[in-house]
């Protein structure tokens, strides 16, 4: 059989010093490079920002929704007896005039509209508004408190709002009424 030469191979410690911290360099440099691929991806993966009004599509519906059942339950209530007045020496009568009965004041019925979305960015503002009006809605952008907020123009009695915010729904928008300043 034939003997084959060994050969011996020699580093020296300079030599793998710069062997360790090249593999540690490129073993961090892959580290790196895969978080900013996964933040990437994260970022991709992410959700839309929604709008203000979205949140409050989600609550339930309003108290007064949520007694009516409660309400046609609700036995009437018995009148209080009144207690007797103790007796008292009759005085001589004096006519006095009757006092006028306060009439009530009637309140005008509130006005109400939709509202589409409250934004601080000018440019959702418009998109939204030009989003309804090719929907075939008229709408109104009003300013407060820094928020520029995308209403129907239409004002309606809250019935009537609440009739036709299911309307926009169907629209993909997510309307909630408020009072028509």
């Amino acid at each position: 059989m034939l003997e084959r030469d060994s050969q011996t191979l020699t580093i020296s410690r300079q030599g793998l010093l710069l062997v360790t911290a090249m593999g540690v360099g490129l073993l961090t440099l892959v580290y790196v490079l895969g978080v900013q691929v996964g933040k990437q991806s994260a970022s991709l993966r992410r959700t839309n920002a929604r709008a203000s009004g979205e949140d409050l599509a989600e609550l339930p519906a309003p108290l007064s929704e949520q007694l009516k059942p409660f309400e046609a339950n609700v036995p009437a209530e018995k009148p209080v007896p009144k207690p007797e007045a103790p007796a008292t020496v009759p005085t001589p009568a004096v006519a006095t005039p009757p006092k006028p009965e306060p009439k009530p004041e009637v309140e005008p019925p509130s006005k109400w509209t939709l509202q589409l979305v409250s934004t601080t960015d000018a440019a959702e503002a418009a998109r939204v508004a030009a989003k309804a009006k090719a929907a075939g809605y008229a709408t109104v952008i009003v300013k407060d408190k820094k928020q520029l907020k995308v209403r129907l123009a239409k004002t309606t009695s809250k019935e009537a709002a609440d009739a036709t915010a299911k309307a926009v729904k169907a629209k993909g928008f997510k309307p909630f009424p408020v009072k028509a300043d």
